[in-house]
């Protein structure tokens, strides 16, 4: 008999025996496992790895994410795709591979989907066919179902590392020099209003958690987000807020807007959402000019200029105001934007670190303060570059209050 066809059969029998009266705990439907693979006589001779393989994929498939599990507890792998239940792609070591293995049927998909928009209280279904959720090691998850879906449930899994990658492992790893790491660092604490753009997978929010630790221990932070995903560390008075679906039990959505909005209230230092991608971008620039020095956000761009030219237009979803008043609005509001990109060679580095200045005759003056130089490739298929100072920073008026210049 095959090997999953055998594993097909055990866990049928391990359901009969869990007679779902009660609920059982992690460890009692260990030890069903365990009497049913002593009492299959096919696997004596079998090797200790082959019975212990088993019990591992019995356990998955019916308490946790079944094939998915191996995969969102290694460390190597970042992204975890699935189209349907055959065809399942994993990012793993910056490499994009397709694995041969699938769920077994559609119905079993439809149940690990479940189980994973239950855990974080949100709900996916024909009436709802787009939710975005989290796992409980913070992976973000987005599911994308029937209609909507032609080619079957869509699930994309963006892991994010066990601990929190520093600014000391960005330095380590060339996505950022020593130079540029300290000028950010004062930035930060003193209080400069900073936004990070960069296109999918860029390394947006690895790096905003990385500059969360330059925020001062004493400070009062809310975090709002889509899906909570930053780990940011060493901060006691953190509020962290997370947007709600409407669903059919007739909880309202709740919105960034609304979470933003709400977050002025709370005597908050400083605001960190997650990303703007649409109307909330108004309220976020509310929150950069009514004293919330040091607040900080990510957004998909091409380049920190095009990050402007986005935020406009997001503005304008929520807003009809005079293009010009915009434009006064962030150039008042975000100080320094940090670009970050991924190369060819996979690497994520910060591209270009940029001042934000006055908006003259209705266009915005940027001030290049640091920018990456590629140098050619070391034989081996990696880039040779650094990022180079480009010029001084304009405005150091916050750098003098914070005794910092």
């Amino acid at each position: 008999m095959e090997y999953t066809e055998l594993k097909k059969e055990l866990r049928n029998k391990v359901q009969e025996r869990m007679n779902f009266v009660k609920d059982f705990t992690d460890e009692e439907v260990e030890d069903i496992i365990d009497e049913v693979i002593l009492e299959e006589g096919r696997l004596a001779a079998c090797p200790v790895w082959i019975r212990r393989r088993l019990r591992k994929e019995l356990f998955d498939s019916l308490r946790r994410l079944d094939i998915l599990q191996a995969f969102v507890e290694d460390s190597s792998v970042t992204e975890i795709m699935i189209n349907g239940k055959d065809h399942i792609f994993v990012e793993q070591d910056g490499k994009l591979r397709k694995l041969e293995a699938g769920f077994e049927s559609q119905e079993k998909l439809q149940d690990v989907i479940q189980q994973i928009v239950a855990g974080c209280n949100r709900v996916v279904n024909e009436a709802s066919p787009i939710v975005d959720a989290r796992l409980d090691n913070g992976s973000r998850v987005n599911i994308v179902m029937n209609p909507i879906a032609l080619n079957g449930p869509i699930v994309t899994i963006r892991r994010f590392p066990d601990k929190p990658i520093t600014m000391e492992r960005l330095i380590q790893i060339n996505s950022i020099s020593q130079e540029a790491a300290s000028f950010l660092e004062r930035l930060v604490k003193s209080g400069y209003n900073i936004f990070i753009s960069g296109g999918t997978g860029s390394g947006k929010t690895t790096f905003l958690n990385a500059l969360s630790h330059y925020i001062p221990s004493e400070e009062r932070i809310i975090t709002i987000e889509d899906s909570a995903e930053l780990q940011l560390q060493g901060l006691s008075n953190l509020v962290q807020l997370e947007t709600r679906n409407s669903n059919v039990e007739g909880c309202r959505e709740i919105t960034i807007r609304e979470l933003i909005r709400t977050s002025l209230r709370m005597r908050p230092n400083r605001i960190v959402v997650g990303e703007v991608r649409g109307a909330e971008a108004i309220d976020m620039l509310q929150c950069l000019n009514t004293g919330h020095d040091g607040s900080m956000s990510t957004g998909h761009a091409n380049s920190a200029r095009d990050m402007l030219a986005r935020l406009e237009n997001m503005v304008l979803m929520g807003m009809d105001i005079p293009l010009a008043a915009i434009r006064q609005q962030i150039a008042s509001g975000v100080d320094i934007i940090v670009h970050l990109g991924r190369l060819r060679d996979k690497s994520r580095k910060v591209l270009e670190i940029t001042e934000v200045m006055e908006c003259e005759k209705n266009e915005f003056r940027l001030n290049s303060l640091f920018r990456f130089e590629e140098e050619g490739e070391d034989g081996k298929g990696k880039l040779i570059g650094k990022l180079c100072r480009k010029g001084e920073l304009y405005y150091e008026d916050k750098l003098k209050a914070a005794g910092l210049s």
